[in-house]
């Protein structure tokens, strides 16, 4: 696959300085890029890489125009431009045309055109797979299952029964949809399980990394929508809603009918308490542990910075002693203030 840069900016946008018919055939960082490749600069600091890379071409910022003496791309925004070329140069792959002689299908399930179902898959009764959506091998559909187009199921995924996923879905391999939710009721010393009678919907355009578990609703149901994007090992528990274009990264862990707005970050190995409301574009750091519910907008961090053992140690006598300490800080602002009041 090759791609002339005046090819590149008819079907994406920004221009060319330079020669526009040199071709490129692959995107590489500035390191590694050899002649037939296109790599980018978003960040400044790394002007100085321009003069020693091998890249056939560039993309740059507009206002990095005449850095350089070889062919570039002109984009307002180069690291988004960088992304959409390497989606035209690397499509993700999906399996052969049919359905494989060892997929098992019910015959009551319902296959759209130009659908791909590999070994092994098992598609239960009721099942809807849209048209052009891929099903890698072992990948369990359950009962009344409701797949849109273009989805992209990789191998040993499971999508628990009555579950809807959205067109252009991608759920990578491992990924459980709709288990039951964590639902218990105590009862004479011993726990009563609580039937998950909800569903997982998942709306258009969403990718669940690997790993990743999707808990089904105990009564309405568990809902991610449009442009959600979860990476590798989340949990999200049952009843939680996440809003478009959220993104959250890596070992997240979601509690039960927490809600999550639009247009969120969510670092690493953040915890959100359940029963919680967070307002639309909040950015939430790493590590940090989110207990009651954000209703503004904003950046809200919690976790501390590491240190050497011994000084953590110190540190962590003083904490437990913070609440007395300000039990005395109290008291002694109280007589200043009694004092103070007295000499008036």
């Amino acid at each position: 696959m090759s791609y002339s840069l005046k090819e590149l900016t008819e079907q994406l946008g920004g221009s060319v300085q330079g020669n526009a018919s040199v071709c490129v055939t692959q995107v590489a960082s500035l390191a590694q890029a050899q002649s037939q490749h296109i790599a980018f600069l978003a960040n400044p600091k790394y002007r100085e890489q321009l003069a020693s890379s091998h890249a056939g071409a560039f993309i740059l910022a507009r206002d990095m125009v005449g850095v350089t003496d070889k062919p570039c791309i002109l984009a307002d925004n180069p690291y988004t431009y960088f992304a959409k070329v390497s989606t035209l140069f690397n499509p993700p792959l999906r399996g052969e045309l049919g359905i494989h002689e060892r997929a098992v299908i019910h015959p009551s399930a319902v296959i759209g055109a130009g659908v791909s179902i590999a070994a092994n898959v098992v598609i239960e009764r009721d099942a809807v797979i849209g048209a052009g959506s891929s099903i890698a091998a072992g990948s369990v559909i359950g009962q009344s299952v409701q797949i849109g187009t273009n989805a992209l199921i990789y191998a040993n995924v499971t999508i628990y029964p009555s579950c809807v996923i959205g067109s252009n879905v991608i759920l990578h391999s491992g990924c459980v949809i709709g288990a039951d939710g964590f639902g218990l009721a105590p009862e004479a010393g011993r726990w009563l399980k609580i039937p998950q009678i909800g569903r997982v919907i998942i709306g258009d355009d969403v990718e669940v990394g690997a790993n990743t578990t999707i808990d089904r609703g105990a009564l309405d149901d568990t809902v991610i929508h449009d442009g959600v994007k979860l990476d590798n090992q989340i949990q999200v528990a049952h009843n939680v809603h996440i809003g478009e274009h959220t993104a959250i990264a890596a070992c997240t862990g979601i509690a039960g009918s927490a809600h999550i707005g639009a247009h969120c970050t969510i670092g690493g190995a953040a915890m959100i308490f359940g029963h919680i409301e967070i307002a639309d574009k909040v950015n939430i750091s790493t590590n940090t542990l989110i207990t009651k519910s954000l209703p503004k907008a904003g950046t809200y961090t919690s976790a501390l910075p590491f240190s050497e053992h011994s000084e953590w140690l110190k540190n962590a006598v003083q904490m437990r002693h913070l609440d007395s300490m300000a039990k005395r800080l109290r008291a002694l602002e109280q007589q200043l203030a009694s004092m103070e009041k007295k000499n008036d």
